[in-house]
């Protein structure tokens, strides 16, 4: 007989100490049982109607009479007066024992109270004697069940018109409400519940109706966190989806299986959902019903070998407008980045494709050199680098039928993986950003899609800069049309190094008092919480393997599935005294007793906090890891405030610890990764674990990654937890080269600064000009409202952000003032050359599909081209200034004219009603970015922004509420 089995996570994604019985492993034939003479086996020639005869009237009594001489499904507790019985199975008879648990109902406790439990192994076709048996006796059976009912139909037919049979209960109750729900999971706080009322209702007992009472009153009360910000999975840096997935504007794409699938969180204007192999057919099925004339269907090229040609093929034959875009990412990444089993060429593809009858292929890739011209292609195949990608689109979508595009580029874990093993070619260059040039408007975010360019907070605002640590060298980002983008070819980053600053001593340790097991009575329960690809699994391994190590039981179970590329990852372990403790490993709802928070939304958000407890101890990082929302919205910031004042609000006041632990252990350890052994030792120190160091030790050194470098992080996070002052001191040299991000601590420091500032710009001339309006809304401001001084330092940040635009002269200064040689002394080592991506206007070609101005990329040379053009800034708004008379430049120069316009009229009609319109209106020029383009389509929304704050400001009603 053919055997199914149901995978989640709850099963498949743990991993624990166990105690085998080796009659576990010796299967038994059952002596109940007389096969036909002929036997059971299908046979040559057998017709079908001797196979179906078979099988009802043989095989599947056959299946049940195994089931019984093994013990399949079996009692696993009892009682010799037993009247309420559950019936459970798999994911639900863990949530069941984790649910008898949170009633504080030992094996004793049950037998006591008639409880018995009977552990299902095969689900279908159920095996009736045995539950027949496990019935006898019973006024109630309660069905556990995740999803639909597959059992409790099977369990209710056999039962039926037997004498005495008790009543069962699952999906509804005894009134036929909704009980265990076919949606959604089940929480073992609620099994519990259910489970205790039937108990109750039967006698009182005062612990159990005391602790059922808690049970209810925890679940009416908790409420998710209130939180509108999540860690959704997201494509990796440098994933080839964040171009290959992108679609020309008006056109639409189909999703499908593979990480592809993710683009529908996405701006992508994509959607649906689709069975493996069924990419395309539901447009075969809608295209008659709708105005849209073509979609993009995706695909990947695991997906396409596997099932999905015979999909193209069913496209091909309805005569659909369809375009498939093969996205040949060489890798199944989804499921942990194997090789496709018989993978087809990117020219078989096009073969294949053409074979099937597309009127025309096209490869899209990011290295189109390396094709050599020996290559057989399909009729007619053109390929294109994938800066050409939206044009190619735009032409496939003209065309009537079946098209396809096979976008070739490697998948970039892989890439970084291959890159480690010497299996691949590691480009020699970097990308990084002059924040002095950036205007933080984003379009590197929108242009690459790329979780590697993250925010950096500055003096003059919020700027992006690349982290070398997730990038991995896809280099579209420097699309974004800006000048601040610069690749490093040649030259090796510098890596930190531990312990700066030598002149503090570390703190000495000593050894705390652990958490005491057999003092606890049950075992102890664990949260660990993070983000995909940073780590946070092992540490449930390490600890894990440190209780196992030391003779506890221990249970791990990871929750991540698409999570590993950026989403919330969580990990739930339970240590017991031995083995036969942990009889589940998940966490039920306020079941924590600590949280290793990695990263503080996970922990503050409703993944996290429905864990959480008072009393609950908690050590959480707050170094904030940008969602990918930050790829699309310029301004996203994570609600950390918010976040940490969730999770006091659960655990307690004095049960929590706060602190930037990736800072700490980079500065220490030259790495990020070091945070999460960092964490572990803060939380073995402070006596919040139940395993010893020696273990963690030894954990630490079979897991063979890092070894050393995690057991200094251990003992870091150790000495951090007996003085935390002392490590961040050690962790924050004093010569530390901190000035260039330090943020203005007042007005006066602000305005000095940009005083400063605007005299290099241009002059000091220049600068008094700033200085005189600042200076007069100052007094005005002071004058009729004492106190208050957010209307000053608005015109203060953005009066001089106005005066200093980004010409062609600034720029070139701001890349041979010092500072950025300074900065790339300070991160790179070795002989490098640079290459600058610019788009100067006065020569540079035009796209064809946008019409806007198209980057090229421009050797070392350009650095004496920029000094020379440094010095030429006192042309700057003259008659020699060349530059000076293009739109953009004039436009800069009314800006400025605009603003001071406004102020004067602002400060003219001051009063208490307006006040904060007018502040409102003195930050519109925030919203002014970019360069181009970019700034001209900002620039119109800023100006109508602006109209609607100026009609307010003239009369207004009530003052206008502006965010923050």
């Amino acid at each position: 007989m053919w055997v199914g089995i149901k995978c989640v996570h709850d099963t498949v994604n743990t991993a624990a100490s166990v105690e085998l019985d080796s009659s576990l492993v010796n299967f038994a034939m059952p002596s109940d049982f007389t096969p036909p003479a002929d036997g059971l086996h299908i046979r040559p020639n057998d017709p079908p109607r001797a196979q179906e005869y078979r099988m009802h009237n043989f095989k599947l009594d056959a299946v049940h009479a195994f089931a019984r001489a093994n013990k399949i499904d079996r009692v696993v507790l009892d009682s010799p007066n037993a009247k309420i019985g559950i019936v459970t199975t798999g994911k639900s008879y863990l949530d069941t024992r984790s649910a008898l648990d949170e009633l504080n109902l030992s094996d004793a406790d049950c037998e006591r109270m008639g409880i018995r439990l009977y552990k299902v192994g095969m689900t279908w076709p159920l095996e009736p004697l045995s539950l027949q048996r496990f019935a006898e006796g019973l006024d109630l059976i309660i069905l556990v069940e995740e999803k639909r009912g597959l059992m409790e139909g099977q369990v209710k037919e056999f039962l039926y018109g037997k004498a005495n049979a008790p009543r069962v209960i699952g999906k509804t109750d005894e009134q036929g409400r909704p009980m265990f729900l076919s949606s959604g999971a089940l929480d073992p706080n609620h099994i519990a519940l259910v489970i205790g009322q039937r108990i109750l209702a039967r006698g009182q007992d005062a612990a159990l109706a005391s602790r059922v009472a808690a049970i209810d009153k925890m679940l009416s009360e908790h409420q998710k966190a209130n939180i509108t910000v999540a860690r959704t999975p997201y494509f990796c840096a440098g994933c080839p989806h964040n171009t290959g997935t992108k679609v020309p504007e008006g056109s639409k794409a189909l999703a499908g299986i593979g990480c592809h699938f993710l683009a529908q969180m996405m701006d992508r204007n994509t959607s649906g959902y689709t069975q493996m192999g069924g990419e395309g057919a539901s447009w075969i099925g809608m295209a008659p019903f709708t105005h849209q004339n073509h979609v993009f269907q995706n695909i990947g090229d695991g997906t396409y070998f596997h099932s999905g040609l015979l999909a193209v093929r069913a496209a091909a034959a309805s005569g659909s407008n369809i375009t498939y875009k093969v996205l040949y990412n060489d890798a199944v990444a989804m499921t942990g980045g194997q090789s496709v089993d018989g993978q087809l060429t990117v020219p078989q593809i096009t073969l294949q494709l053409h074979a099937e009858g597309a009127k025309r292929v096209a490869v899209v890739t990011d290295e189109p050199e390396k094709y050599p011209p020996s290559l057989e292609w399909a009729p007619g195949v053109t390929i294109h680098h994938r800066d050409d990608y939206d044009q190619v689109q735009r032409e496939f979508r003209e065309i009537p039928g079946l098209t396809g595009i096979v976008y070739d580029q490697t998948c970039a874990t892989e890439k970084r993986r291959r890159r480690k093993r010497g299996k691949m070619v590691d480009p020699d260059k970097r990308v990084i950003i002059n924040d002095a040039v950036c205007e933080g408007c984003g379009d590197c975010g929108v242009q690459s899609n790329c979780v590697a360019v993250a925010p950096l907070e500055t003096e003059f605002g919020r700027k992006r800069m690349i982290d070398q640590n997730t990038c991995n060298k896809d280099f579209s980002c420097v699309n974004g049309f800006c000048p601040s983008f610069v690749t490093v070819n040649g030259g090796k980053l510098k890596k930190g190094k531990a312990g700066a600053n030598l002149e503090v001593a570390p703190p000495a340790l000593i050894e705390p008092t652990l958490v005491d097991l057999d003092k606890l009575g049950r075992p102890y329960r664990i949260i660990v919480t993070g983000v995909g690809g940073t780590g946070t699994v092992t540490v449930g391994a390490i600890i894990g393997m440190a209780a196992h190590i030391q003779g506890h039981g221990c249970g791990v179970m990871e929750m991540t599935g698409l999570a590993q590329k950026g989403g919330a990852v969580l990990s739930y372990i339970r240590i017991g005294r031995k083995p036969g403790d942990i009889k589940t490993t998940k966490i039920a709802t306020a079941g924590a007793d600590l949280m290793i928070g990695g990263d503080m939304l996970v922990s503050g958000n409703s993944e996290g906090t429905e864990t959480l407890t008072l009393g609950t101890k908690a050590v959480i990082n707050t170094n904030e890891v940008m969602t990918g929302a930050f790829t699309r919205d310029a301004e996203f910031r994570l609600p950390s405030s918010d976040l940490q004042r969730t999770i006091t609000e659960k655990v307690g006041q004095g049960n929590v610890e706060f602190m930037n632990a990736t800072r700490i252990a980079s500065a220490l350890l030259g790495d990020s990764i070091a945070t999460n052994l960092f964490l572990v030792g803060f939380a073995y120190q402070k006596g919040w674990l139940p395993v010893s160091a020696e273990a963690l030790s030894r954990a630490i050194e079979l897991n063979g990654a890092a070894i050393e470098m995690n057991k200094q992080a251990f003992t870091w996070g150790r000495r951090a937890a007996v003085d935390f002052d002392a490590v961040q001191k050690i962790a924050t040299p004093p010569t530390a080269k901190v000035q260039p991000q330090r943020l203005s601590q007042n007005i006066e420091e602000l305005i000095a600064r940009r005083v400063d500032y605007l005299t290099k710009y241009q002059n000091a001339a220049y600068a008094a000009r700033y200085k005189a309006l600042v200076d007069k809304v100052r007094a005005v401001e002071s004058e009729r409202f004492k106190g208050k001084q957010a209307l000053s330092e608005a015109v203060a940040r953005y009066y001089a952000k106005l005066l200093a635009y980004k010409d062609e002269y600034e720029v070139a200064r701001l890349y041979t003032d010092g500072d950025f040689a300074k900065k790339l002394s300070e991160n790179f080592e070795g002989d490098f050359k640079l290459s600058f991506h610019l788009a100067p206007p006065l020569f540079s070609k035009r796209d064809p599909v946008t019409g806007h101005l198209r980057k090229e990329v421009y050797g070392p040379w350009v650095l004496r081209a920029f000094k020379v053009l440094a010095k030429l800034k006192g042309l700057r708004g003259g008659a020699l200034d060349i530059f000076g008379y293009s739109a953009e430049r004039r436009t800069e120069r009314q800006l400025i004219t605009d603003y001071e316009e406004v102020i004067g009229d602002l400060l003219t009609g001051l009063n208490d009603s307006n006040y904060t319109t007018s502040v409102a209106l003195a930050l519109i020029p925030e919203q002014i970015r970019g360069f181009g383009h970019i700034k001209e389509r900002h620039l119109i929304e800023a100006k109508k922004k602006e109209a609607e704050l100026l009609t307010a400001f003239r009369s207004p009603v009530e003052p206008v509420k502006v965010a923050a």
